[in-house]
């Protein structure tokens, strides 16, 4: 593959914005209400606290790795330039692994709730449907895909800001409260194997947020729009997260809201009945919460893939750009197999008497938290490696930021193994499968500093 392929810079400030939250905010309408079952409602509220603090410790430093190599490798890249190519693999494979196992249980979501409308509709089938559609439509051009998910992300917290109004009426913080330090699981009797247990489930409200950097090839001035997409996008997505997490809780029952794919629309059935017009509006409109992630998220997946392959980490078909329409397509088609072959893969990724969503969200979790611990290394390596390397955006309250961070990686990561050792097994098998491939590719030799020299604006 020939250094001078690369993708076309359109995107502006409030595109990259849509793409930070719009990755992020089908979160908010699922898989967190999971972290309830582990540790009940008062036990999830200091996990995601917790969780929330890295994650704006993450995104402090993160903006300066992304604006100092724009790179569509994101974290491969500045993993490459810091450490070489054994670290570039693991940060490349663990983001990877992350953003190809999200969009499963997101579509999976977006089968459940079409269900709710269409009894006859089996979940996976609409999954899949959603799968074919997304990719078609990332395939036709970045600019159309952008545009598409700014639109989708402002109906989305429109939606969600809806719900928040609505359920308020009949709200009261006495439902949050009452048994919440009790999950349904029973994971541990005690209070703090319960609090780790429900890590990966507050990582899910903000999960993915970090693909912008899959798209700083593709933003036209990456050095003033990435901070304020990351910055505003964390922002927004703080706000939304404990809002809806409160405000669902305290609808009534939360042990009725725990273990099932739409909390959002069964807290709403409490106040409103299921009858209710608005209950079948945040059904259809909910859908685009969930479609700005999984749309976002195929951009975010087939821009990793591009990058890994046009660096030799993979097969050097996946660096393949459509001609006419400018974008990585097979990438986009890669990832969407593996997607599709997760959703009916039960014998593999349902076990540890956990469901389906619960064990991807696990995997993509294990995936989001190597990724961020290598990054954070990365970015004090390469301060004192590359002390002259230009930072437009240098990391706020480093180095306390970068340490935390890793601080706080390193815990949930450890408490993720611990409670699902199953899945980490997984976890760590795909990677030592992707090395073997990666050894095995007639194209190992890496292409260290030529390679992202010219990316560095």
């Amino acid at each position: 593959m020939s250094q001078e392929v690369h993708l076309k810079a359109t995107l502006g400030t409030v595109q990259l914005w849509a793409i930070a939250v719009g990755l992020v905010i089908s979160g908010e309408y699922f898989g967190w209400s999971y972290g309830w079952a582990s540790a009940g409602t008062l036990g999830f509220l200091i996990t995601t606290v917790f969780v929330a603090a890295m994650y704006t410790a993450f995104i402090f430093c993160f903006t300066e790795l992304t604006t100092s190599i724009p790179h569509a490798g994101g974290p491969f890249a500045y993993a490459q330039r810091a450490f070489g190519p054994t670290g570039a693999y693991l940060a490349g494979a663990a983001t990877l692994i992350e953003f190809v196992f999200a969009p499963p249980a997101i579509a999976l979501a977006i089968g459940s709730y079409l269900n709710l409308q269409f009894p006859s509709l089996v979940p996976r089938t609409a999954a899949v449907i959603a799968y074919i559609v997304f990719m078609l439509l990332n395939i036709v051009g970045v600019q159309v895909a952008a545009t598409f998910e700014l639109f989708v992300t402002l109906l989305a917290i429109g939606e969600l800001l809806v719900f928040m109004a609505v359920v308020f009426p009949g709200a009261h913080l006495s439902n949050f409260v009452s048994h919440g330090w009790a999950g349904s699981n029973h994971i541990s009797p005690h209070l703090f194997g319960g609090l780790f247990a429900s890590i990966p489930f507050a990582i899910w409200f903000f999960l993915a947020i970090e693909g912008v950097a899959m798209a700083a090839e593709e933003a036209r001035e990456p050095k003033r729009s990435i901070p304020i997409a990351y910055l505003t996008g964390i922002g927004t997505l703080l706000l939304l997260a404990f809002g809806v997490m409160i405000f669902a809780g305290s609808a009534g029952d939360w042990r009725m809201l725990a273990n099932i794919n739409d909390p959002l629309p069964q807290a709403m059935k409490l106040i409103v009945g299921a009858r209710s017009g608005w209950l079948h509006m945040l059904v259809w409109l909910g859908l685009f919460g969930l479609i700005a992630s999984f749309h976002g998220i195929i951009l975010g997946y087939s821009r990793q893939i591009y990058a890994l392959a046009r660096a030799g980490y993979l097969p050097s078909f996946l660096g393949a750009i459509h001609p006419s329409f400018g974008t990585p397509w097979l990438a986009i088609l890669a990832g969407g197999v593996v997607g599709i072959a997760a959703i009916f893969s039960d014998k593999v990724i349902s076990f540890g008497g956990q469901p389906l969503t619960a064990n991807i969200v696990t995997v993509s979790a294990l995936g989001a938290l190597l990724m961020y611990i290598l990054s954070m290394v990365a970015l004090i390596v390469l301060r004192k490696k590359e002390p002259e390397l230009p930072r437009p955006f240098r990391a706020i309250g480093y180095p306390f930021t970068p340490i935390w961070t890793l601080a706080c990686a390193c815990i949930a990561i450890g408490s993720l193994v611990y409670y699902n050792r199953l899945v980490s097994l997984l976890f760590v098998a795909l990677l030592v499968l992707g090395y073997g491939i990666y050894r095995l590719s007639h194209r190992a030799t890496m292409r260290e500093a030529p390679v992202l020299d010219h990316e560095v604006q």
